[in-house]
């Protein structure tokens, strides 16, 4: 964007002493540092801005982005006190839109203080909405109230159907946050993550895994559920048992084998429909349109480079996307549970998302309350 007086242009290298000064006269606390400005502008998974009045920097916005995720999360907007009140934050507001937008990404997603009048009114002008809060979010332990916009237009619908979003606080527990998410969805309230994640786990893992501590099989988490009043289906293209060869030892192999057989057994007398067969993602979706919350194991390859099984939940869908919740957030990179909550994925992404390892395993659980199902 360009005009007499206005330009809106990529940020360079050239402007980083500009930038670290802005920053200083804009934030008092959470600001960003020289070697963070020199990290976005390099990164290809980010956009970084500057706006520029009569070749004066006097703003910026920086918009970051997942690999694999069709989600855009606006990280900063910053415009000098002194230009304020001038049109320049709804400018750049509109331009982080349009990066985003190119980049095919559904929403665009951000956090503001609650007590922060002028930004928040800026956002619902454009036409923002808050869904949810994040507690201690900020340097000085202040919440942020999180806010997105739908910026590409696939199919309209209303894609939040509220779900309680419930970040794994282990590297191993990431099947029993997707059941708690699930079963909170139908019975909101009832589960409390902090008492039954262990619990959950110490019920369905496999024991043993690559390393450290087991995760959870789909027949320990079905039946997890299933103890606990809801209606499950398994749907897997093997019979097991599975995860056999991530590891090595013969003694942990015939561990797993053992726990395998235990819930068969036990998936058997509690009449718990396991299919297996070679289904497809179509087949999975299938389940979201009948009523069901779907929990989908996948490899996170397509996401992170990494091969590790690792359990999501399936939220909804629409012609083009499917809206996940991941609970394992990485806070490591900067990342906050917004950003792992109604993650919209691109249909054929998923698809190879959700073949893990050599033998191309397919797992998933079907979770509602009633007893109407049927695959």
């Amino acid at each position: 964007m360009e005009s007499k007086d206005l330009c809106i242009r990529d940020a360079v290298l050239q402007d980083l002493a500009g930038l670290v000064q802005l920053e200083q006269a804009c934030f008092d606390a959470d600001r960003l540092s020289r070697r963070s400005f020199r990290h976005f502008i390099l990164d290809k998974r980010s956009d970084l801005q500057v706006l520029e009045k009569n070749n004066r920097l006097v703003g910026y916005f920086l918009v970051l982005y997942r690999r694999g995720i069709s989600l855009a999360r606006l990280y900063s907007l910053a415009v000098l006190p002194t230009e304020r009140k001038q049109g320049f934050a709804q400018l750049l507001l509109a331009h982080a839109e349009l990066s985003a937008r190119q980049r095919r990404c559904v929403f665009l997603r951000l956090e503001v203080r609650p007590d922060n009048d002028g930004a928040i009114a800026l956002y619902r002008r454009q036409g923002y909405q808050e869904f949810a809060i994040r507690h201690d979010f900020y340097e000085d332990h202040s919440d942020a109230l999180c806010m997105q916009k739908r910026v590409y237009s696939y199919q309209q619908q209303d894609t939040d159907k509220g779900i309680q979003f419930i970040q794994q606080t282990t590297p191993f527990t990431c099947g029993p946050a997707a059941l708690l998410m699930a079963m909170n969805y139908f019975e909101p309230n009832t589960y409390d993550p902090y008492a039954q994640e262990l619990e959950i786990w110490r019920e369905a893992t496999t024991i043993f895994m690559t390393s450290g501590h087991g995760g959870c099989g789909p027949r320990g988490l079905a039946l997890a559920a299933w103890q606990r009043g809801f209606d499950v289906e398994v749907m897997l293209n093997q019979a097991g048992p599975l995860f056999v060869d991530s590891v090595r030892n013969p003694q942990k192999k015939q561990m797993l084998e053992r726990v395998h057989q235990i819930e068969q057994q036990k998936c058997t007398q509690a009449n718990i429909p396991v299919h297996i067969t070679e289904f497809t993602l179509n087949d999975v979706l299938e389940k979201l349109n009948q009523g069901f919350l779907v929990l989908l194991l996948i490899s996170t390859w397509q996401f992170d480079r990494s091969k590790a099984p690792h359990w999501v939940l399936l939220c909804d869908v629409d012609s083009d996307f499917v809206y996940l919740n991941d609970p394992d957030v990485d806070t490591a990179a900067g990342q906050n549970a917004a950003d792992y909550q109604y993650i919209p994925v691109n249909r054929n992404i998923l698809a190879k998302a959700f073949l893990y390892g050599k033998q191309r395993l397919k797992a998933a659980v079907a979770v509602k309350k009633d007893k109407t199902s049927s695959f």
